[in-house]
């Protein structure tokens, strides 16, 4: 994690009022000393700003935060930015694509951050605008590492919440550092081979939808069975076909909230090919809030954590209310206990899936 921080650190004095920065793909960013109006583009840009309590500073948002609200803490948390002027349609169909520069224009930011956005059309856009762009990142789409680090401390630095940033980090690595105490030291043959289906990436999907890098699974030291199994795009997310799953044939599934639905209609399609698996006739199947929600919601992947740990690993949770570390981890993050309007939507985290029993 260093060698990330030291790129966001190298921060310099600019002429009148402006610092340089280096943001994350590189582009050295010169941007006012103290932004007062900031715009965030892409998945996940605006969930950080968030965190960082600095909502009062954006002036903008995209279409795509006001549909599905459900999904993402952050805007639950914080209704008051529905209010806002839309600055662009956002989506996924808009990564790494040019944005709506007359929208953008009509709410004078002095900074944007954007997310996936490739730096050549970074330059374009800050050159077109005349604006200075920040290009941030979580790392793969999707997937959450410690290039979200790297972005929380670039903007903490941008907009004077430097000690906020750190918190965070603090805040997350200690949650991880609890995972660990509970299961690094639990023994492979005690541990269940687990599947999360029905993730989203790019949009909802079914059963067949999975991640082969997972963080509630791997900071649980659980056996993701994702890992079986190859990407043909390369990365993390994998679209397991049925008979490839059948093969899998998981002691324990959980059903990500994202594609719950999907899962609950084909299920009532298809009964018979769920119960040839184990956990479908075992009834070890629960449910999960959704992991990615416009790139990954990183409070609700703490909390899946903590629901997969309990339900694989009862006796190592013993103390864990998961409906009450859900609100701790949402209340830290976006400000505001959130638990119970997500629940409503998806469920409640960690229990047996409906459709199911």
């Amino acid at each position: 994690m260093l060698v990330l921080l030291s790129v966001v650190l190298f921060c310099v004095p600019a002429m009148g009022g402006e610092r340089t920065v280096t943001d994350l793909v590189g582009r050295t960013v010169t941007v006012p000393e103290k932004p007062e109006r900031i715009i965030c583009i892409g998945p996940g840009a605006l969930r950080l700003i968030v965190y960082l309590q600095a909502q009062d500073v954006v002036v903008g948002v995209e279409s795509m935060e006001l549909r599905e609200p459900d999904g993402r803490p952050y805007w639950l948390a914080q209704p008051q930015l529905k209010t806002l002027p839309v600055i662009g349609p956002g989506g996924p169909g808009a990564i790494n694509k040019k944005p709506d520069m007359e929208a953008v224009l009509r709410v004078a930011p002095d900074l944007i951050f954007v997310t996936y956005m490739n730096r050549s059309l970074a330059d374009e856009v800050a050159a077109t605008l005349n604006i200075p762009v920040a290009v941030l990142s979580y790392g793969e789409l999707a997937v959450f590492d410690t290039a979200v680090y790297t972005s929380l401390h670039l903007v903490g630095t941008l907009l004077g919440r430097e000690e906020r940033a750190e918190a965070i980090v603090t805040y997350l690595e200690g949650l991880r550092q609890d995972l660990d105490r509970r299961t690094g030291t639990i023994c492979e043959d005690a541990k269940p081979r687990a599947y999360v289906g029905g993730i989203g990436y790019r949009g909802s999907h079914g059963i067949e939808s999975t991640q082969r890098q997972y963080i509630p699974l791997d900071w649980n030291h659980a056996v993701n069975l994702a890992r079986n199994v190859g990407s043909t795009a390369g990365g993390s997310h994998v679209v397991v076909d049925k008979e490839a799953l059948l093969g899998l044939n998981p002691d324990v599934i959980f059903i990500d909230g994202g594609g719950l639905a999907l899962v609950a209609e084909d299920y009532r399609k298809k009964p018979d090919f769920y119960q040839v698996l184990k956990a479908f006739r075992e009834k070890r199947v629960f449910t999960l809030l959704p992991f990615n929600f416009y790139t990954t919601n990183i409070g609700t992947a703490m909390a899946d954590a903590y629901a997969i740990g309990k339900t694989i690993y009862p006796q190592h949770f013993s103390d864990v209310d998961l409906f009450a570390k859900a609100d701790a981890i949402y209340t830290f993050l976006v400000g505001k206990p959130v638990y119970a309007q997500m629940a409503a939507v998806y469920g409640p985290i960690g229990q047996a899936a409906a459709f199911s029993r």
